[in-house]
């Protein structure tokens, strides 16, 4: 090769990331919101355990259905959505775990913060933690309440208003963002690892399909032996009784006459030493 030949530069074409499988999106999208999640979820009930349960419950059920919230416009909002319904269930009340209180936060402006929060109603709580916790606009917040735009700026007014009565410091919007942000961040929640998460949803799936399956056994089972013992024929129902009428009272018995007492006693008198027929014989 001579110096007058220039040599041509090479360039390699970079290969295409590969897709992310399944479980790979999953735990992606877990890492990112769970840990938010569970301390909304926090401020929401006030209580630790049924924070981290609402959140894993929400995933749990993100990964039965992945195919759908994998395309969906919002995963993140789909899981919020989810994690905040069952954190607001009425249900939780009459389960024997979540009957005693847990122990409030260590710092008093965060135990009053917390008390005024829960006092509120479920809607204007969400609400309140969408619009100024998480941040969300006035029609996303609407949308993920399943409310109208007026509707939701109502229920944030009025949860504002309440926290102020009992707070006054909050007053300002700010200001009570910055509260809650700290309430949630000084709690030390943590949720579970994502394969932890995807292990129980699979196995909550498997005990919810052999219930099916052992539900319909037993349905067949009981349709088969209703159709066996049933009857083939149609039977008329017995007719009721019905009264009658001119039937003359029973008139009870009267004295004997003295020639049906002799009657009586002289039948008496031959029905063992009468023919033989009369009398029963000893054996």
């Amino acid at each position: 090769m001579t110096q007058s030949e220039v040599t041509a530069p090479q360039f390699h074409e970079e290969e295409p990331a590969a897709p992310l499988t399944p479980a790979q999106a999953f735990d992606a999208l877990y890492a990112f919101c769970a840990p938010a999640l569970v301390r909304q979820a926090y401020l929401l009930t006030g209580r630790r355990e049924l924070a981290r349960e609402s959140v894993e419950w929400a995933f749990q059920l993100a990964w039965q259905r992945w195919p759908e919230v994998a395309v969906d416009r919002d995963p993140a909002g789909w899981v919020r959505a989810t994690a905040y319904e069952h954190a607001l269930s009425p249900w939780h009340r009459f389960r024997p775990r979540y009957r005693s209180p847990e122990a409030p936060p260590a710092d008093a402006s965060d135990r009053a913060l917390l008390a005024a929060l829960l006092r509120l109603p479920p809607p204007q709580r969400r609400t309140l933690v969408l619009y100024d916790g998480v941040g969300l606009d006035l029609p996303e917040t609407a949308a993920e309440t399943e409310a109208s735009t007026p509707a939701a700026a109502g229920r944030l007014m009025n949860a504002r208003e309440m926290i102020a009565a009992h707070l006054p410091d909050l007053s300002d919007p700010t200001e009570l963002h910055r509260r809650l942000a700290e309430l949630a961040a000084t709690e030390r929640l943590r949720a579970a690892k994502p394969p932890v998460v995807r292990t129980g949803s699979e196995r909550r799936a498997r005990f919810w399909t052999r219930a099916a399956i052992a539900f319909t056994v037993a349905l067949i089972g009981t349709t088969a032996m209703t159709l066996r013992t049933a009857p083939t024929h149609y039977e008329p129902p017995i007719a009721p009784g019905a009264e009658i009428q001119g039937v003359p009272e029973r008139v009870a018995q009267g004295p004997l006459s003295e020639e049906e007492r002799q009657l009586r006693e002289k039948l008496r008198g031959e029905m063992t030493s009468g023919p033989v027929r009369l009398a029963p014989l000893s054996r």
